[in-house]
């Protein structure tokens, strides 16, 4: 199941990897604005839930996989107040409008962005406090590997969060989400990032990613513990805890 194959581009030659590389290659000048737009602005509070589960844990070394344009590392900063914090993605275009971002900033000396692969992740075990990952990991093309790359840079007592869109099965909120999400989404991303295909990837990727008890196990199989699920807005998206 989690390594079911929904790619952006249908055919094309490329693996998974490269084919989500280049399609946020092309979306990056877009990205922060539909997210924002397309959630209404609750992606915002979403991410807040998540980086609260680790305000007792108090990180000082950090790790944001598939970190994008650094939305999350930036306020996992803002929030936790850790000594660095590192973010990886596989797509530089999205790193270099990050870059910015942090340099506007002023959190150069925070907060650092580098090119790298969630399962070969270039960190000695037991690096990190804490890691994050904010609606990455259904991208991964090896969920497992990512995974138990993540387990290893982790210290011991170190934690996981994860957050991750998630399919509501309450009426009518399911039937509203799947309407909004399938046909209303593309069309944005093709509107604005004139982008068809990466937002139809995004429906069709969240629908086939393992959620709720499921996610849970595969990440317990991985050698997590103490793995928990909550779920955000009627399920639109869930937050996953786990510990090393």
């Amino acid at each position: 199941m989690s390594d079911k194959k929904i790619v952006p581009f249908a055919t094309s030659n490329l693996s998974k990897k490269e084919q989500i590389a280049e399609m946020f290659n092309d979306i990056a000048y877009r990205y922060d604005f539909l997210n924002h737009f397309m959630s209404m602005g609750i992606d915002i509070q979403w991410r807040k839930k998540a980086l609260r589960k680790l305000k007792d844990l108090q990180p000082k070394k950090m790790l944001d996989v598939a970190t994008g344009t650094g939305d999350f590392a930036i306020m996992a900063h803002k929030m936790l107040q850790p000594n660095s914090v590192t973010g990886i993605d596989i797509s530089e275009g999205m790193l270099s409008h990050g870059r910015e971002k942090i340099n506007k900033l002023g959190l150069s000396d925070k907060i650092t962005l580098e090119l790298g692969d969630s399962e070969t992740i270039s960190f000695p075990d037991q690096t990190f406090d804490a890691i994050t990952v904010a609606f990455g990991v259904r991208n991964f093309e090896h969920l497992e590997k990512g995974l138990s790359e993540m387990l290893r840079v982790l210290k011991p007592g170190g934690k996981l969060v994860i957050l991750e869109f998630s399919n509501p099965t309450v009426f009518p909120i399911k039937q509203l989400y799947n309407l909004y999400f399938r046909y209303i989404t593309p069309l944005i991303g093709k509107w604005v990032a004139r982008s068809e295909a990466a937002y139809s990837y995004l429906p069709a990727s969240v629908k086939a990613f393992p959620q709720g008890k499921e996610m849970c196990n595969i990440l317990t199989n991985t050698g997590f513990q103490a793995v928990t699920c909550k779920k955000l807005t009627f399920g639109i998206s869930s937050i996953y805890c786990a510990s090393r």
